[in-house]
Order: C-alpha cells, then structure tokens, then sequence
C-alpha cells in the first residue's frame, strides 16, 4: 500500500489534517516579513484559544515536544530550586531527567504505570517546592491525569503541564486550572507533522525566570524579544521554521472552522469505539477506568501473540500503524491513537476489522 494510504494510529504523528499539509506549499516568506509575523501573531492568538489562557508568551518552540518540555524547565529551575515531579509513565521519567540537568533537587513521586497522578500525594512530596510538574495525558499508558485539584493547591510552586498527547483532543483550560507552564506537541491531536512544540508561560512564572537559562536556545527571554506583541519590534533570535508555522496555521484554522468542542467530541466519539472494539475482539484495555484517554487507547497483549509481527502484518498487509508499549511494558501492550485527521469513524471500523482478521488467523 503506497504510504501517503497509511493510516497512523499510533501513539506518535497522526495523520494530519489536509490544510496543514496544504500550508507546506505556501510561497516561502522570511522570518522577518511582516506577513510571516502577521500570520505568526494569528498562530499565538489561536494557541491562546487552545490553551485556555491569556499568556502574553504562548509561542510555537522551534522543535518537537521534548524541547518543550526542556524549554520550559531550563528558565524555570537551577540549582537550589526543588522540583517535584509526578511519574506515572515514561514522560514523567523524562521530566525527572530533564530537570535533574539543572541542578535543581528532584523529588520525585511515582504512580503505577496507567493510573493517574493524585493531588494529595504530589502536593504533600515536600513542604515549598518551586516546580510542581505533572503529564495530562501520558502517552505511555493512556492514562489521563487531573489538573485542577493540583493547581489549586500549588501554593506558592510554579504549575508545569506536559499536554503533548491532549492539547486539541481533551479540554485545557490553562488559567482556571493554574497552570503556569504548558508544552505540547503538532504532531498528535493537533493534526499537523512533527517539528513544533506549542508553549505557554504566565506572567508568574516570566517573574521567576532563572538569572541565565542553560540554554542559549530555548531561552525564553530572548524567544519572546522575538515574538514580541503584534506591532512591536522584533529582535531575531533564530530562523524560525517557516513552513512548519504556516502547517501550524492550516491546522489550527481546520480546528477552529470545525469548532474546538466538536473536535473534541470526534476525539471522544472515536476513542469510545475503538476501545469497544478492542474489548469486542476480547483485548483487555490496560489503562485505569475512569481515567483512560480517548485519544490513546493500550490495550495489554494476549499471552502467547507475537505482537510485533501482528504489529508488521497490520501495516504491511492493512496500511495500518498501531504502537508497542515502552519502558517495562515494552511488548506487552499495545498503543493505538485516534488523534487529529485520524480519528474518523471509517478508520476504527478499518483498524477493528483488520486486527479481527490477523488475530484469527
């Protein structure tokens, strides 16, 4: 099957939308033209939208969610900062990692990999820390975790939200909740190829900069000199990559003509079928009840199944990516995403009825 058929449902890029493949062939602009800086304003605005916030710094960073992640730690913690950290799944570990690289002092909290992060044990792990982080929506396990409780009693820590796998699938309501620093990622819910991590950063945490980030890079002060406000004078900082911002426009514009609620909704719809149709075929699904993500389902692999091979035939008999399970769930569950262009109604009925077929054989 020729690749531009495949339908990915895996954990990594969906299929994405075809306004943010069409925005590739856009005339090229320089990242300095006012029209890229008109349309680059427009991208922030509907990321605010997207976030639930106001945040002045709600920017696309120049990489993919993991420099996100490291972006907004660096400007936030150095040593003799504390970091609390919840782990339920292997972006919390890469939290933990990347946090750990600043000197600051890691307290980290584990979880039982496909339940979710609790307040009352995240909030208690140390009296004053200056980071609290958590993932919304882990990708390693399907599992989504609860924001607002956390963010209400923070107290006087920063608030850091991994929203990699929910931003655009799931509500993100940044400023009611608390949050003063969120990444995500293009390539999930957001229906657009990877390369861009969505940020926002609140004027408190903008207050608690570090004096000089370990990264001359993702240094957010010298980002935001170039992002600046709309009319202001901009101070380059790097060459932003232009076509990935104009792909970041065409999905945000398919988002917004759809209704941000009603493609939520798409994603609920069909993350519902797809884990109906797993446990039709007799799959158990893996992450918590009550907490398990529509976007992303695990499902655990039935004793004696060569998952990888099943893995192989599905995309190379049906055109169909599905993931494998990471860390010591690696071979053990399976990983399936129902995210931004992908999740149609015609996909789970095609990914159910392959996945019937292989499994019978």
């Amino acid at each position: 099957m020729p690749r531009s058929d495949r339908i990915l449902m895996g954990p990594g890029p969906c299929n994405p939308y075809p306004e943010a493949i069409e925005a590739f062939g856009r005339p090229m602009l320089g990242h300095l033209d006012p029209e890229f800086l008109a349309l680059l304003d427009d991208v922030c605005d509907r990321l605010r939208s997207l976030f639930g916030t106001t945040n002045a710094l709600t920017v696309p960073i120049s990489g993919t969610g993991s420099a996100g992640m490291e972006t907004c730690i660096v400007n936030v913690l150095g040593p003799g900062d504390v970091a609390v950290i919840g782990v339920n799944g292997v972006f919390g570990q890469r939290m933990c990692d990347v946090a750990s690289r600043t000197g600051a002092e890691v307290v980290r909290v584990d979880f039982e990999w496909g339940t979710p992060v609790t307040a009352e044990r995240l909030l208690n792990a140390h009296p004053s820390p200056t980071l609290i982080g958590m993932v919304h929506a882990e990708t390693s396990t399907g599992a989504r975790s609860d924001v607002a409780e956390i963010g209400a009693g923070k107290g006087d820590a920063l608030l850091l939200v991994d929203c990699v796998t929910s931003l655009g699938g799931l509500e993100f309501r940044a400023d009611d909740w608390g949050v003063d620093l969120a990444y995500s990622g293009t390539q999930k819910c957001l229906g657009v190829p990877p390369g861009l991590s969505p940020i926002t950063v609140s004027d408190r945490a903008r207050d608690r900069f570090v004096a000089k980030s370990q990264s001359w890079y993702l240094d957010l002060r010298l980002i935001g000199d170039y992002v600046g406000t709309p009319g202001a004078k901009r101070a380059y900082h790097h060459t932003a990559p232009i076509s990935m911002i104009f792909s970041l426009h065409g999905g945000l514009t398919a988002i917004a003509d759809e209704g941000v609620d009603a493609v939520i909704e798409r994603h609920a719809t069909c993350g519902t079928a797809v884990q109906d149709g797993l446990v039709g075929l007799g799959f158990e699904l893996f992450a918590q009840e009550g907490h398990r993500l529509p976007q992303l389902t695990t499902v655990r692999v039935p004793s004696g199944v060569d998952e990888a091979a099943i893995r192989s035939d599905l995309l190379g008999t049906y055109g169909i990516e599905i993931g494998g399970g990471l860390g010591e769930y690696a071979g053990k569950v399976w990983r399936v995403g129902c995210m931004g262009h992908t999740a149609r109604e015609r996909n789970v009925t095609t990914l159910v009825a392959a996945l019937g077929e292989l499994m019978a054989r």
